[in-house]
């Protein structure tokens, strides 16, 4: 892509947040739903980029109380699943300071977590708790960090501890609600299938420097993402969160490994109850 191509790419998405900023601060600031300009800009981006979104699976329905867990490979994932429908993140305050990109999660909704400091994790599940029982979709990216797109790190049980506390908050009216585990996987680039040695070329993780990742990510062309649903994880008050995480990353697992052989799933998965056919995890290749 030329950097005239690049400008004027970067010069309409530009004039799409201006237009669509403005509605959405309003309506956040009177506490009204706007998920849907989020998901306008996404889509816009991924497509000017060239970026195609696929899925299998079944998502939980609007309003379905459901705390997605899935794996994290990139920035990319951002845009892909905010692509998809109203949603939004749990991500470390960190990124609350950055600039731009800081913005966009504010205006996303995120939900921010200071690691740092004790007692974090306790206050963030009380607010996920009230935001879950209130039908939001919320995404944690359960590894804590992002991985190398070639293995999958085990998932944190911690703020898990949220879903808990949204069945608490409801006083009982809400039995019970679905852990979703959700599967991120790069499968092509212009057409071909990514092969293991390319992977850190659409990975971001580690040291890596932001710009020189996104200058690869333009330079080298088109790029399919595939998003897979797992089977829900019915999560009740008794439930032990530690094997439900476990459940969620086991499911990741099998997921990714499906779609980089080409076995990509099709048709709904059936809720299961927490702890059900539970494989051996751990650091592993996917």
């Amino acid at each position: 892509m030329s950097r005239l191509g690049i400008a004027l790419r970067l010069l309409i998405l530009a004039g799409a947040f201006g237009l669509l900023v403005g509605p959405h601060w309003l309506a956040l600031r009177f506490g009204r739903p706007s998920g849907w300009a989020p998901v306008l800009f996404h889509r816009l981006a991924l497509r000017l980029f060239s970026v195609r979104v696929t899925q299998s699976g079944t998502p939980p329905a609007p309003g379905t109380p459901a705390l997605v867990l899935a794996n994290h490979v990139s920035w990319l994932d951002i845009a892909a699943l905010g692509s998809l429908r109203p949603l939004s993140f749990v991500a470390k305050s960190e990124i609350a300071g950055w600039p731009v990109i800081g913005w966009f999660a504010v205006l996303q909704q995120t939900v921010f977590i200071d690691r740092a400091r004790r007692g974090a994790t306790a206050e963030v599940n009380r607010m996920l708790g009230s935001r879950l029982a209130a039908g939001e979709l919320i995404v944690l990216f359960a590894e804590g960090t992002t991985g190398d797109g070639t293995r999958l790190l085990p998932f944190r049980s911690s703020l898990v501890g949220a879903a808990r506390n949204a069945i608490e908050a409801e006083e009982g009216r809400l039995e019970h609600l679905h852990l979703q585990p959700l599967a991120l996987a790069y499968p092509r680039r212009n057409g071909l299938p990514v092969t293991r040695g390319e992977r850190p070329d659409v990975a971001w993780y580690g040291d890596m420097d932001l710009a020189p990742h996104l200058a690869t990510f333009v330079r080298e062309g088109p790029l399919d993402v595939h998003v897979s649903w797992g089977a829900p994880i019915v999560f009740e008050a008794g439930t032990d969160r530690k094997r439900a995480t476990a459940q969620a990353e086991a499911a990741v697992r099998g997921a990714l490994r499906a779609v980089r052989a080409g076995q990509i799933p099709s048709g709904p998965a059936a809720p299961a109850p927490a702890g059900a056919g539970l494989p051996e995890t751990g650091l592993a290749p996917v």
